[in-house]
């Protein structure tokens, strides 16, 4: 299998994260990559290369160009400011936000474009987006090319990246790039299935409303789990899109059992709708030791994960999403491509 991996990766290395009403280090940093990188070479994962600049027309297509444009500059804007911090939102639009448009000040600015508050901008940081970006459009482009699985090792991380917001350390919606790069080079139907422990906020509000791309996620209960407010079952999506959006919630200490139920469920829909490619949004969050997360994943689980997702018979490109502080991440991630290997 071809790993799909970037160095400018670590241009993005945020020194805070708001977290428990305190500024701690944050659980996304440059070592996740690292201890990834280094449990694929450990499984004898070698094909291991850097992607090429494909730029923004693709993530055009789905982000918003204020956004866009956004994301490029605010470094240079809140530094022009006069701030020496690193940049977080300190107001959001809210229910009954009649007006909202986006604000002169930089302040108001770094609020409009945010659904969530723990997550800093950096210098850095739009480079790292970018090179993510790169990845996944070029692990698109190598099952294109006719081969049937490709990791992508994006990061930072984007399935929390909506049209115009970031938050959840994401800035470009990798997984949603990865789709649309196969639609644009053929693929009438894709399907993007979500496994990270969080749900993909953003990849749902990218294609709500599209009946070319199929949207499932498992994740935690949205009453107990971040992004608190997006992922109940009865989103299923909305004019073109409606029913082509399936939410699988799940409660506290999940073990595998019950989260392959839902993972055959989910499979089935995308069998069912028809699709011709697969994106997996994968995250490792849902290993039993995950900092941030409450499921209970051990880690020969993924690899039988990954078996389920190969018993697809589909081309699949694999899109790094979360899992936090603890090294096994990597090992997790390798046991998922692994079970596709011999899946």
């Amino acid at each position: 299998m071809r790993i799909i991996y970037s160095e400018d990766h670590k241009f993005r290395d945020a020194k805070t994260e708001l977290h428990g009403g305190e500024l701690v280090k944050p659980f996304e940093g440059p070592f996740r990559a690292e201890w990834i990188l280094a449990a694929l070479q450990e499984n004898g994962f070698s094909d291991i290369v850097a992607p090429e600049a494909h730029g923004l027309s693709v993530a055009g297509k789905l982000h918003d160009a204020g956004y866009l444009e956004f994301l490029e500059t605010i470094w240079e804007r809140w530094t022009a400011a006069g701030f020496t911090s690193e940049a977080i939102p300190i107001s959001l639009p809210v229910r009954r936000s009649y007006h909202a448009r986006p604000p002169k000040n930089i302040d108001g600015l770094l609020g409009y474009y945010a659904n969530s508050v723990e997550t800093s901008i950096t210098d850095g940081t739009y480079r790292a987006a970018v090179a993510a970006n790169d990845c996944a459009i070029s692990a698109a482009d190598h099952i294109t090319a006719g081969n049937r699985h490709v990791f992508a090792l994006c990061r930072p991380p984007g399935h929390h990246a909506g049209i115009d917001l970031f938050g959840g350390y994401c800035f470009l919606n990798n997984a949603a790039i990865a789709a649309q790069r196969l639609i644009d080079h053929g693929a009438a139907k894709v399907a993007i299935l979500d496994v990270d422990f969080h749900h993909g906020n953003g990849t749902q509000d990218i294609t709500y409303e599209r009946d070319d791309i199929f949207f499932a996620s498992l994740h935690g209960d949205p009453d107990d789990a971040f992004p608190y407010f997006w992922g109940h079952a009865e989103e299923t999506g909305k004019g073109r899109g409606e029913g082509f959006n399936a939410n699988f919630p799940l409660p506290r200490n999940t073990p595998w059992n019950a989260y392959r139920a839902a993972l055959e469920s989910a499979m089935k829909r995308i069998a069912d709708f028809g699709a011709e490619a697969l994106v997996v949004s994968l995250g490792v969050d849902t290993f039993e030791k995950d900092p941030i997360s409450f499921f209970r994943l051990t880690t020969p689980d993924f690899q039988r994960m990954g078996a389920v997702l190969a018993a697809s018979d589909l081309p699949i490109v694999t899109v790094m999403e979360g899992g936090y502080g603890v090294t096994e991440i990597g090992h997790n991630v390798a046991n998922v491509l692994l079970g596709m290997e011999d899946g």
